[in-house]
């Protein structure tokens, strides 16, 4: 299905969605003469490699590569540990090389692992060297001091010098269902907490989690195409089952260890740790009902804890980048929902407003608070799918990044990289400031896509749904309506509709080849309220009712035939598309249904239990919000429409378990659906030409699905 010339699709697989080449993971040294990233060397490219920019001086800023894989390695392949790959696949990254690093205190030191090994690179000097320490090694992380590297290899947390000299285990597993310093999967999966070890500041100890996986039953992932390979086993927890058990432990570099102490009862999940000079130890814990959380400074000495702050929310709380953490002056920094408005909050003061919704907290310094937020309810002006920087303090809020689109920032020594992507041209632009001023631009070698995005955001229905309709290239009145193509997320962590060009790119193919593409944001996305997040409490399918308000209210503007409307999605998309054609067919007519949730009990805890609750107590939501239970489809309608159900064989976040049981209960009620099952394809889809042909097989059931108008 595929030719010599470069289509689209062959470009979105081959450039990885066009962020091969761009540049990413930015640090600052605090004396602000360097700016360290990683880029691969092209926008095909998808060798990953850590690079320098020098700032110092009165010349011109220079890039420098400091650690080339292909150098280091000698030409030879790249290998992963099993570890290593779940460790990728949780932070869905799918390039190879060096992936990641972490620097010392001065950001004068880096570590990397690359295929199992440790490696340091002095940044000043431009040089890197392999560590002679036991693999395969994961995570490596320098003291803030820059005299030793801490790393994780086989369940044990180990310590070496710099040098590489007194390699040595701070804490070695019990057992093989225990293992110390790397991140449970929920931890990494849904609470966006990637690490399982933190320095201390002064670099003579540091926090390590304990993570036991006895509890947490087993699945078991085969891959059908190899019948010779044994299934890997997974510990997976499944709503409702139980969870690894974490605990934490103060070590020094003696191996010496102080267990820090809370309820672990009650506040079971270990969200967030954050160990710095302004202050003690901080931990947030959660509740497994998510309803209540504690901030808590730990005695580094004891391990005991003392409570420093607590929340509490009927519905549920949400965890935040950048935060809890300490200001400079012992005050705590946290995001908050507060009178209806996500907000930042310092002490006992609330800093920011229903104006804005407060996404992350990117740095804390002494004057101001550097943050990241879109529009709040009370904003005057909407500006659908923006994400700003703002600086922040008790004298106001100043907005930094200009223009349309959305932006983040890092920030030290006087110096910040504003990442910047824009609704009017294509990829990133990572301008380097100092005090306000731009002195430099990191090269991007992304690839220019073959085609321009002309997506219009919109509100549409009485909810005021944020929306993104995209039309043919060249459409004109005269062409008539045209068949439409719903294309969302959808549903919570996810949002779609946002000002920028290239996260448009495959509903604007889609358009091209003779759809009208709408995108819609509605109850259960980011970036709105907190109310509108958490309006979906117990009932998912509200997010269904959004995108049928949304398609019938842009009806109005917009030249889209009712007769012929599909709809397409991967993860809770797929969850979606799968409802939208059963639940509503007298709406939707044909669905691509990709990596679809369908049985909410098969789903992690974390996630599925914030929006639903304890299955043991509340089975019926649960039968409401699935796709399918044990008797069979839940609540579909009598009319059937075509389904084109894909799913990774090897997807151990939403496992093909989902599909095969919707499979099994649309065959069982007599209903024809077409099944693509991916060998040996994640949750992810990196490989060029399953990613390519995705495309084109989704066009060619949608044509074929819409090709007269429905009945």
């Amino acid at each position: 299905m595929t030719s010599s010339e470069i289509t689209f699709p062959l470009q979105l697989a081959r450039t990885m969605r066009f962020t091969l080449g761009a540049p990413r993971a930015f640090t600052v040294s605090p004396d602000g003469e360097r700016v360290i990233f990683l880029r691969s060397g092209s926008g095909t490219d998808r060798t990953g490699r850590l690079w320098v920019l020098d700032l110092g001086g009165d010349g011109t800023p220079q890039e420098r590569v400091v650690a080339d894989p292909a150098v280091l390695l000698g030409g030879s392949a790249e290998r992963l540990s099993v570890q290593e790959r779940a460790r990728r696949e949780r932070s869905r990254e799918g390039s190879s090389g060096i992936v990641g690093y972490a620097v010392d205190a001065a950001a004068e030191l880096a570590a990397f692992a690359l295929s199992g090994k440790v490696y340091v690179a002095d940044l000043r000097a431009g040089t890197a060297r392999a560590l002679p320490v036991p693999g395969p090694v994961i995570d490596p992380r320098p003291s803030p001091d820059g005299r030793h590297i801490a790393y994780v290899s086989k369940g044990a947390l180990r310590v070496v010098g710099a040098g590489g000299e007194e390699d040595r285990a701070l804490a070695e597993p019990e057992d093989a269902q225990v293992g110390y310093g790397l991140a449970e999967f929920i931890a990494a999966e849904e609470m966006q907490r990637s690490r399982g070890f933190w320095w201390s500041p002064e670099s003579d100890r540091l926090l390590v989690a304990r993570v036991d996986d006895s509890p947490v039953q087993r699945w078991w992932i085969a891959d059908p195409a190899h019948p010779e390979r044994k299934p890997a086993e997974v510990a997976y927890p499944a709503a409702g089952t139980p969870n690894a058990v974490v605990r934490l432990f103060v070590v020094n570099l003696a191996g010496e260890r102080t267990e820090v102490v809370w309820d672990r009862n009650r506040f079971p999940y270990l969200a967030r740790v954050h160990w710095s000079s302004d202050g003690a130890p901080l931990l947030l814990v959660q509740a497994r009902d998510q309803q209540s959380q504690l901030h808590l400074a730990v005695d580094p000495e004891t391990g005991t804890t003392r409570t420093v702050h607590v929340d509490e929310d009927p519905v549920w709380l949400d965890l935040f980048p950048g935060v809890p953490a300490w200001a400079p002056d012992g005050r705590l920094v946290r995001i908050a929902d507060e009178g209806g408005a996500r907000v930042l909050a310092v002490g006992d003061r609330l800093l920011t407003g229903a104006q804005l919704q407060v996404q992350a907290v990117l740095d804390i310094g002494d004057s101001d608070i550097l943050v990241t937020a879109s529009a709040g309810e009370r904003a005057a002006v909407p500006d659908i799918g923006e994400s700003h920087v703002y600086r922040v303090n008790e004298l106001g809020v100043e907005r930094v990044s200009e223009g349309a689109g959305v932006h983040s920032a890092v920030r030290a020594g006087g110096v910040s990289v504003l990442v910047s992507t824009s609704p009017d041209r294509p990829g990133t632009t990572a301008q380097v400031l100092r005090n306000g001023k731009r002195i430099a631009t990191v090269a991007n070698h992304a690839e220019q896509p073959v085609l321009s995005v002309r997506a219009q955001l919109t509100e549409g229905g009485a909810r005021r749904i944020p929306c993104a309709v995209l039309l043919p290239t060249g459409y004109k009145e005269s062409d008539g309506p045209l068949p439409v193509l719903m294309d969302p997320y959808g549903g919570p962590h996810g949002r779609r509709v946002v000002a920028t060009h290239n996260t448009h790119l495959t509903s604007q193919w889609f358009a091209d080849q003779g759809f009208a593409v709408v995108v819609a944001d509605g109850r259960g996305t980011p970036g709105r309220s907190p109310g509108w997040e958490k309006a979906v409490r117990n009932n998912l399918t509200l997010t269904l009712d959004d995108q049928v308000e949304a398609l019938h209210a842009l009806a109005e503007r917009f030249p889209l035939d009712l007769d012929r409307v599909a709809i397409r999605g991967w993860s809770y998309g797929g969850y979606l598309a799968g409802m939208a054609v059963l639940r509503r067919p007298d709406v939707f007519h044909a669905a691509v249904v990709g990596a679809p949730v369908t049985d909410q009990r098969l789903y992690d805890t974390h996630y599925t239990e914030r929006y639903l609750g304890d299955p043991a107590t509340q089975p019926e939501v649960y039968a409401y919000n699935s796709l399918v239970t044990d008797e069979g489809l839940s609540h579909a309608a009598e009319q059937v429409r075509p389904m084109l159900i894909v799913h990774g064989l090897a997807d151990d976040n939403v496992v093909v378990a989902h599909t095969l049981r919707l499979s099994s209960a649309l065959l069982a009620a007599g209903r024809p659906h077409e099944v693509l099952p991916l060998s040996g394809v994640t949750h992810m889809t990196p490989q060029e030409k399953v990613a390519e042909n995705l495309l084109l097989l989704q066009v060619d059931f949608l044509k074929r699905s819409l090709a007269s108008p429905a009945a």
